[in-house]
């Protein structure tokens, strides 16, 4: 049997979602019954529902799961992460990638949580300057390093369909922690994660 993924609802949450689409839908002047639409209200509740699992998961407790002793104190980095999120401002999208750095002291951290965590945190309603604290703050506090740098480009669909509606802008936001906020440290991470190594 081929593998299937499967995903789990609230059925009362959907169906109290489903609901407010489905005015809100009506209010905009569509009709609800047409063939494209009857589907779309339990489909959006669905969909938003995913968009914000954030809420539910718990970002520290992800990192401590797959926490592993090490004398390793060299730069680790973890460039061109895909991130999607919400801005809380229009719950329209803005997306791009992160590039997180950390200097262990004593302990490293599964690579694959890395993504993880910023998926927790992206995957609620958000600003990018608040995100990008997040993800910082999350690391530190859990693993203890020397120093965290986190870094994030993301373009926002808010400033490309409305608004000023410009196309081309990309929003960068960064935070510092420990070794980074020493010129030269700071300094060597943005230089990697500009340079094409791969």
């Amino acid at each position: 049997m081929p593998y299937q993924k499967k995903e789990i609802y609230d059925e009362e949450i959907t169906q109290q979602l489903s609901q407010s689409f489905q005015f809100m839908l009506e209010r905009l002047g569509e009709d609800v019954q047409r063939e494209g639409l009857i589907k779309t209200p339990d489909r959006a509740a669905k969909a938003m529902q995913f968009l914000t699992q954030g809420y539910e998961q718990d970002a520290e407790a992800i990192l401590r799961g797959a926490m592993f002793r090490e004398d390793y104190s060299e730069m680790v980095i973890v460039k061109d992460i895909e991130l999607y999120s919400l801005c809380e401002h229009h719950i329209l999208p803005f997306f791009g990638k992160a590039h997180i750095a950390y200097i262990p002291k004593g302990y490293i951290v599964g690579l694959s949580k890395i993504p993880r965590v910023i998926d927790v945190f992206a995957r609620r309603l958000q600003v990018q300057e608040r995100l990008t604290d997040q993800i910082l703050h999350c690391i530190q506090n859990t693993l203890k390093p020397m120093g965290v740098a986190v870094v994030i480009e993301a373009r926002h669909m808010c400033m490309m369909m409305r608004g000023v509606q410009k196309q081309n802008s990309v929003t960068t936001t960064s935070a510092f922690t420990g070794a980074f906020q020493k010129v030269e440290t700071r300094n060597e991470f943005l230089n990697l994660i500009g340079s094409k190594l791969h």
